[in-house]
């Protein structure tokens, strides 16, 4: 994976205008020189492969007179660029520049003169004060993915030497005066060519942007650009839209993301801001899908529990249950009833969730007879955490309040549930979502991207994670 691979996660996808960011991303002046780092590795294979043409011709040396001569099968045998940087171009990209590079070259010579006389041998090309600068403009093609195109670039050769293998020494002559100037023009034509194809095999890796990545079998989450990146002379910042939406339909929920700023960074490559309101489209989302639901049964109950889901243990809090309904197994079922709510607060994220509590009987041929429903408010702290390429999380409880919603079997104290409830909360509803937490979301990537010394803070209204980042091939 390449260097502007790394750049362009500042150039995603077509602008909406006028919308705030649920994601944001910073690259700092430390993710620059990494980028660099690859980069020159890059531009240095892609220079290894220079082919130099053979050529001939005819010149007059004294005191021999005309010489024909040929040069061929000449291959690059090592290209230095030692100097390099990268620079921001504002509005535009980045800027390549590299300096007091070198090209060694081998190859064969031979020669004719005084019509019969010929000789051969090879030769060693060393090209010294090479340098080069590129610009590289980051857009969107039309299928909405970053498209990098080389807006200008420039190289210039400097001095050369050359060690003949065999032949007299009016050799370096016949260098000095022609074949210097020819091999030095033939390398130079060759380097902007390859750098401006090196930066156009890019473009099928940063095809593999997740720009809609799949969550699960209910909800896939979209990093589509909302305006355009802000290219300083420091770093690169742009606004994602990270929003959940369920598979196949993007309907948009009843609020909006709310601006916030990153911090400035210098720790790490690459900051990125996931927002309260990305978290909250997914709540929207799964509760539209109707998951945020689940049945409990007695044998989901750890077996050492003295509670149990049946009529005998709900009828020792409440009587009637164990008159009407007597010696039957119950179910529950949780489920929410509005869409939970997730807030961002300094080292502290919590989830608000209102829904009910509805118990059943179980009636020997299997019909559910309704005992009661409770009104749930429960309050949740969520613990968050980078999982290779994914966000994930972990959910204890904080606390939970019961009311009455509906009886049918007459009234009773919901308060002497609150010990079964917390229980069935705490031992079975809160793992199972937390298994789902566990495999978390898939974050922005380019390629085969690897978050390294990572870290993560939850700061007002959104989560900052401070990351450096790895491409392997």
């Amino acid at each position: 994976m390449s260097w502007i691979c790394w750049f362009v996660l500042a150039a995603v996808i077509p602008v909406t205008l006028g919308t705030n960011p649920g994601v944001k991303v910073k690259l700092t002046e430390k993710g620059l020189e990494y980028g660099r780092q690859l980069g020159i590795a890059l531009i240095q294979q892609k220079l290894k492969t220079i082919k130099v043409p053979d050529f001939s011709g005819t010149e007059k040396v004294s005191p021999i007179g005309k010489v024909q001569y040929s040069l061929s099968n000449m291959q690059i045998v090592d290209v230095g660029l030692p100097k390099s940087a990268v620079d921001l171009v504002p509005g535009t990209g980045v800027r390549l520049s590299i300096g007091s590079a070198s090209i060694s070259l081998h190859g064969n010579w031979r020669v004719k003169y005084l019509k019969i006389i010929k000789d051969s041998g090879s030769f060693d090309l060393n090209v010294n004060g090479l340098t080069i600068s590129a610009t590289i403009a980051i857009k969107s093609d039309e299928t909405g993915r970053p498209a990098v195109s080389t807006v200008n670039c420039a190289a210039t050769v400097g001095s050369a030497k050359i060690k003949f293998h065999g032949g007299a020494s009016w050799l370096y002559n016949l260098f000095t005066s022609f074949i210097d100037k020819a091999l030095r023009n033939a390398l130079q034509k060759q380097i902007c060519p390859l750098v401006t194809d090196a930066i156009s095999d890019l473009n099928p890796q940063l095809k593999t942007l997740n720009v809609l990545a799949q969550v699960d079998q209910y909800a896939e989450i979209e990093y589509s650009m909302v305006s355009s990146p802000t290219v300083s002379q420091s770093s690169i910042d742009l606004g994602l839209k990270g929003e959940f939406y369920n598979i196949g339909k993007h309907q948009e929920p009843p609020f909006s993301p709310t601006a916030f700023t990153l911090p400035p960074q210098t720790n790490n490559m690459l900051s990125l801001g996931m927002s309260a309101f990305t978290a909250n489209s997914a709540a929207f989302v799964y509760n539209k899908a109707g998951v945020l639901s689940l049945y409990i049964t007695d044998d989901m109950i750890p077996q050492s529990s003295p509670i149990r889901l049946n009529t005998k243990t709900f009828g020792a809090f409440i009587p009637q249950i164990a008159k009407l309904f007597p010696g039957l197994m119950m179910k529950l079922l949780v489920k929410t009833v509005t869409t939970p709510v997730v807030t961002f607060e300094p080292n502290n994220a919590t989830v608000q969730a209102t829904g009910t509590v509805t118990a059943y009987a179980i009636q020997p041929n299997a019909t559910l007879s309704p005992l009661f429903v409770l009104n749930l408010d429960t309050s949740v702290s969520a613990q968050v955490f980078v999982s290779e390429m994914r966000l994930a999380g972990a959910v204890t409880l904080n606390k939970m309040d019961l009311t009455l919603g509906t009886s049918y079997v007459g009234e009773f104290q919901v308060r002497s549930l609150d010990n079964i409830l917390q229980m069935v909360l705490k031992v079975v509803v809160i793992p199972k979502l937390n298994v789902q937490l566990a495999k978390g979301y898939p974050l922005p990537k380019i390629g085969k991207m690897k978050l390294v010394n990572t870290e993560l803070q939850v700061l007002k209204d959104y989560m900052l994670i401070g990351t450096d980042v790895q491409f392997t091939s």
